[in-house]
């Protein structure tokens, strides 16, 4: 079982699940959009079987167990809340670990602090969404147009959790274990039923996106060795883009595994065999 934490980086309380031995080396883990930190539960054991590792993985603000936060949320605030959960945990180095949208925030955090980053794995990510920046005027716009109307929307409620599970599974396309790991979380029971933990405000426009060129100023930043795993029915996106982007990352391998985009929940040892590999020579004393 993982041990329940709770830390404090000023601005909120993030509720996080660590596995492995206090003093194991140090890997921050960060989850998708309106997931949770069970996102690591099945993986991040085979993990710290195989090797020495400390596995946090953070509640990102507003997700599962952690405090929400009073107005809007933008990405790149997720960024400060990944190293203020670091420094709250007394890391000065530590290597990191991140699904969708966790691994386009570690993707940042990798090129905001190299220094202070071993090893960076990446699930299904490689940096945030970008915008055009001709389109910032009529970004900003309709996200306030829509916080106006979708702000204080009631939360759908389910009568029973496998309705929600039914629900999730047909929309991020897991098998149905994965999906009950994440909302024996990601749910929460009020008088009219069960109806989902993450704030709503979650699920608001972003007000702005990096561009293409602030993104790619990152990836060049990154000097530590990066692990990108996809899925062979992963999250889809634009090719000739993600070409661009493996090759602006120095040290970059990239490795393909059967499965859907949570497949590191759906086959946690077909990714424990591709991550270990990367991890160990960290442990070794091996700089590659």
């Amino acid at each position: 079982m993982p041990e329940a934490l709770e830390l404090d980086i000023g601005i909120a309380k993030l509720a996080a699940l660590a596995w492995g031995p206090p003093d194991g080396r140090p890997v921050l883990a960060s989850h998708g959009w309106l997931d949770n930190a069970a996102t690591m539960t099945r993986l991040a054991p085979l993990l710290c079987e195989a090797l020495p590792l400390r596995i946090v993985c953070l509640d990102l603000p507003g997700h599962g167990l952690s405090e929400h936060k009073r107005g809007p949320y933008h990405f790149i605030d997720s960024v400060a809340d990944v190293i203020h959960a670091a420094d709250a945990l007394g890391w000065e180095r530590f290597s990191l670990l991140g699904h969708s949208m966790g691994a386009g925030i570690s993707t940042l955090v990798a090129g905001a602090v190299p220094d202070r980053i071993e090893r960076c794995v990446l699930l299904e990510g490689l940096g945030p969404m970008a915008d055009d920046p001709a389109q910032a005027a009529r970004r900003l716009g309709r996200s306030l147009r829509l916080e106006a109307t979708k702000r204080h929307k009631a939360k759908r409620s389910f009568e029973h959790p496998d309705v929600a599970v039914a629900r999730l599974r047909e929309v991020a396309k897991m098998d149905l274990e994965s999906a009950r790991i994440l909302l024996a979380r990601g749910l929460v029971q009020r008088e009219d039923g069960w109806t989902w933990r993450a704030d709503p405000s979650l699920r608001l426009d972003s007000r702005m996106r990096l561009t293409e060129a602030q993104v790619q100023a990152f990836l060049h930043a990154i000097s530590c060795p990066v692990l990108l795993v996809s899925a062979t029915e992963g999250w889809p996106h634009d090719a000739k883009l993600m070409r661009a982007r493996v090759d602006a990352v120095a040290n970059l391998e990239t490795v393909q595994v059967q499965g859907r985009h949570h497949v590191h929940l759906d086959d946690p040892e077909g990714v424990a065999a591709v991550v270990i590999p990367f991890v160990r020579p960290l442990l070794e004393g091996v700089s590659a």
